[in-house]
């Protein structure tokens, strides 16, 4: 638990907040119901282990703050709880209300343990990738998506990693749980939609695509767009993206619209394989100010990468 000022709002609520959620006990001495809700508060963060931290503000000591929330939120009582998640106050809740109803507030915005354990496994397999561990990385990732089987990102890491180690057939069963959300037409996961267009283009090359003839026949006839689309799928197949995409932006060049935009997809999909995830925004978060306090912490963006911006422009120049 800590106390918060408007010295430490930014680092030790805000910033606190993008590595767990932070919960906001707005308070103060004479009110009877927050001497009754803070022991409660504090035996919860205690019992959840490290899936929330408890803030405490004494809106005695620290108005601005207090009236400013209390705006953001349309409440004009305390005790007042705001949680915080990604940066951003996100919900909140007004009362000393029973334990059992915190638990289902605290529920709904703190990861639970098994979203812990995952997200330890997925760090700890990054960090094998880099040292060049993939086998190890690969147990991580298995155990992340056993411990928390709707975690995203384990998911997408470990289909991506079986794709690496060219083990299809472990790909694909990694990723038929997700199958559906990748080939949803109106709401599509775009990165599990990427990976489809990957799995694809692995199985057509196991299938067997003879690259030699695929060129004479694209040097025979540069319209020859099934011939440059197989060899598109065997350099994505063989994990050489922008060799890949060099092939599919030929096609975009000449016919846009060939096969309802086959290539262009592709293409995307590539780009979306290549590209870093961005961070995920808090549910229902909006940046709140007001009086020169600065509510909502700024917004987190996935660093440019040259190559991809590179690429990106050459699909932009292709179609328009």
């Amino acid at each position: 638990m800590i106390d918060i000022t408007l010295q430490n709002f930014e680092t030790e609520l805000l910033q606190a907040s993008l590595q767990q959620p932070v919960l906001l006990d707005i308070w103060a001495p004479w009110c009877g119901p927050c001497r009754t809700l803070g022991p409660l508060l504090e035996k919860l963060e205690v019992a959840y282990a490290g899936r929330f931290k408890l803030a405490k503000l004494n809106s005695d000591d620290q108005p601005e703050i207090a009236t400013q929330l209390s705006q953001a939120f349309g409440v004009r009582s305390i005790p007042f709880c705001v949680i915080f998640v990604g940066g951003q106050p996100v919900d909140g809740f007004v009362g000393a209300l029973p334990e059992a109803q915190i638990r289902e507030f605290l529920d709904r915005h703190v990861p639970s343990t098994e979203a812990l354990e995952a997200e330890e496994d997925i760090a700890q397999a990054q960090a094998l990738m880099a040292d060049g561990d993939a086998d190890a990385a690969l147990d991580k990732l298995v155990a992340a998506v056993e411990a928390d089987p709707g975690n995203e990102t384990a998911r997408f890491d470990l289909v991506r990693a079986l794709l690496e180690a060219d083990r299809l057939d472990e790909a694909e069963a990694a990723f038929t749980p997700v199958a559906a959300r990748a080939a949803d037409t109106i709401t599509p996961h775009p990165r599990f939609a990427a990976l489809a267009v990957w799995i694809a283009a692995a199985e057509r090359a196991r299938a067997g695509l003879d690259a030699q003839a695929l060129e004479a026949a694209i040097a025979a006839n540069k319209r020859d767009f099934d011939a440059r689309y197989a060899l598109a799928q065997g350099l994505l197949a063989a994990r050489d993206f922008t060799g890949a995409m060099d092939e599919l932006l030929e096609i975009i060049m000449r016919d846009k619209g060939w096969n309802d935009q086959l290539a262009r997809k592709t293409y995307v999909a590539i780009l979306e394989l290549m590209s870093k995830p961005a961070p995920a925004a808090a549910p229902g978060a909006q940046a709140a100010s007001a009086g020169g306090l600065q509510l909502a912490g700024p917004a987190t963006v996935a660093p440019s990468d040259p190559l991809l911006d590179q690429y990106r422009r050459k699909l932009s120049m292709a179609l328009f």
